[in-house]
């Protein structure tokens, strides 16, 4: 059945949007929980729900290869990474936007991309989904109808051994700021 709706909020970073219905529904709706993405380790058994090359509510099976975080995760921006779950579950196109879900029938993320190979634009079975803990944390900001992130426009790297003598250091403690972006809070603080 199909349903009018509009978006409240949408973030890039996690390619999510949060949608309410234009009309009132007389009856009650399906639901799914969220489940706890963060628990979530290699081997773990997954299902991707969507619509590849228009083929609507096609179910793949797959596992979790890897939980990518931080330094780790998707290169969204030159400056930004999201953290995501990889699958070998097929994600094609026409899948992004669906559940992936857990062997309760949780959703633990969004599908959201595929790795490809230049050639083949389809599944080569590295598949990413945004856990569902990251849009639990941005939903209060989707229902206001906008996210807002920090950044401050720096890269930083480790401390290498012979800066520790170069900078005069105690120890080899901390980070180096390698890089400051142009017209960045950071420049614009005098970093």
């Amino acid at each position: 059945q199909e349903y009018s709706a509009r978006i409240v909020g949408r973030d890039e970073l996690t390619d999510s949007a949060l949608l309410q219905l234009t009309e009132k529904v007389d009856h009650e709706l399906p639901t799914v929980k969220f489940g706890d993405s963060s628990i979530m380790q290699p081997g773990d058994w997954v299902m991707a729900i969507g619509n590849p090359f228009g083929q609507e509510h096609s179910v793949s099976v797959g596992g979790i290869s890897a939980t990518r975080a931080g330094g780790e995760g998707m290169q969204i921006t030159s400056a930004r990474r999201a953290d995501v779950l990889q699958t070998d579950a097929a994600i094609n196109p026409g899948n992004s936007g669906g559940p992936l879900i857990n062997l309760r029938g949780e959703v633990i993320g969004v599908n959201t991309a595929i790795a490809t190979t230049g050639i083949v634009q389809g599944n080569v079975g590295v598949g990413f989904a945004i856990p569902s803990n990251t849009i639990r944390e941005i939903l209060p900001q989707l229902q206001s109808g906008k996210v807002t992130r920090g950044r401050v426009g720096v890269l930083v790297g480790n401390v290498r051994r012979q800066a520790v003598d170069e900078l005069g250091l105690k120890q080899k403690m901390g980070a180096v700021v390698t890089s400051v972006e142009e017209d960045s809070p950071a420049e614009n603080a005098g970093l």
